[in-house]
């Protein structure tokens, strides 16, 4: 679990929209869902809009573990920050929980947002 939630990581830090998709379609099952107070997304399709629209509003930011993944079973909860590279103060903080299908691929992640800016 906790090397798919890395690979879950590196998708939305991936800027290059053809190796973003490639790295989407290898985490992602083909109906996977992504769920957080701002976004219901369906599909790798959606899920690479998402990404993209995240960073984009998110310019030069990158998202982070904040501590371990925690999993049983098929799925895991882990805490992310977005902030500057090399660290300092996150602008967003949340926590995510992500279920695998059976094929060893998202096929769900629900987030929740902690820190927002205002």
């Amino acid at each position: 679990m906790e090397e798919i939630i890395h690979k879950y990581i590196a998708c939305w830090n991936e800027t290059d929209p053809a190796q973003r998709r490639e790295l989407i379609e290898k985490v992602w099952a083909a109906d996977g869902r992504y769920t957080d107070p701002m976004a219901d997304l369906t599909g790798r399709a959606e899920i690479d809009a998402g990404v993209a629209g995240a960073q984009q509003m998110f310019p030069g930011l990158v998202f982070s573990l904040a501590g371990p993944v925690d999993s049983n079973h098929n799925q895991a909860r882990f805490t992310w920050h977005l902030g500057p590279a090399g660290g300092g103060e996150p602008v967003v903080i949340g926590f995510d929980v992500a279920v695998v299908n059976d094929d060893g691929q998202l096929a769900s992640v629900h987030g929740f947002l902690d820190k927002v800016p205002a």
